[in-house]
């Protein structure tokens, strides 16, 4: 079978014991850095000396089919840097592969930043979505998308961009929008940041050190008219949407409900 190891993301307490019992069993190992999993191992007090493969994203592809059926025979280990194999990390085609193929994937748990973040936030966790890492381009229509997203957003940001990213987003999500920014999760100088988009963003206006996590609250509902919400279904649709599709669209920025929103139109539609 495939076996996803999560590894520590930054604190090595946190490494679990089927961690150190699959590093001390393993015969292979695909690792996004094979530099890093022997210093992982070392630090762990693990001896096991395995096959080490490198597996990134400049070839996770193309040897995914080769290490699906490698694991038909033996199991294989998975490791990246830090955190789980798949989450904005190598691991997600040779995944797919194995699933396409049949062979077995499990996973050891362990950290992750996505969580932890979103555990510390001070910020809903009842509804998320991760975005990965924010794009380097063209993030203010990328911003203006989710603006009128209302689960929590959790991103990934460079510490050198950060405070851009922050104005960017003010921008768009508005500048009281609530944040934080959670740097060093784990680690000795671990930082949670809370406040308003505005604030934060001149908070880290000239950058920061150390990875970062940047945890974004969902829109609130929008107060609409649904006479006004149906009209603009209505628009859509005249601009060549389906009734279905548009009808969830305005759903999702006003807050009304999709059904009653699909079936007042469908109704002002007919009496037209």
């Amino acid at each position: 079978m495939i076996i996803l190891a999560a590894t520590p993301i930054g604190n090595l307490g946190d490494a679990s014991r089927r961690l150190v019992e699959a590093l001390e069993n393993a015969e292979t190992i695909a690792a996004e850095d094979t530099r890093t999993a022997i210093h992982l191992m070392r630090a762990l007090g693990v001896e096991n000396r395995p096959r080490l493969i490198p597996l990134h994203e400049h070839n996770e592809t193309a040897r995914a089919a080769e290490l699906v059926e490698a694991a038909r025979d033996s199991d294989l280990l998975v490791l990246t840097d830090a955190g789980m194999p798949t989450v904005s990390d190598p691991g997600f085609p040779l995944v797919a592969a194995a699933a396409e193929a049949g062979v077995t994937v499990t996973a050891l748990p362990g950290p992750s930043a996505v969580l932890t973040a979103l555990a510390v936030s001070g910020l809903p966790t009842d509804r998320f979505a991760f975005e990965g890492f924010v794009p380097r381009k063209g993030r203010a229509s990328y911003f203006d998308a989710l603006a009128t997203e209302r689960r929590t957003l959790v991103f990934f940001e460079s510490p050198n961009r950060i405070g851009d990213t922050l104005a960017e987003l003010a921008a768009s999500f508005g500048p009281d929008r609530r944040v934080a920014v959670c740097r060093e999760l784990t680690k000795l100088h671990e930082e949670v940041v809370r406040g308003t988009a505005a604030e934060v963003a001149e908070r880290f206006a000239d950058g920061a050190r150390g990875e970062i996590v940047l945890v974004v609250e969902g829109a609130g509902a929008v107060t609409t008219d649904p006479a006004d919400a149906v009209e603009r279904v209505l628009g859509l649709v005249a601009g060549g949407a389906r009734l279905k599709e548009a009808a969830a669209d305005v759903a999702a920025e006003t807050g009304l409900g999709r059904r009653d929103l699909y079936e007042a139109a469908l109704a002002a539609r007919r009496s037209r």
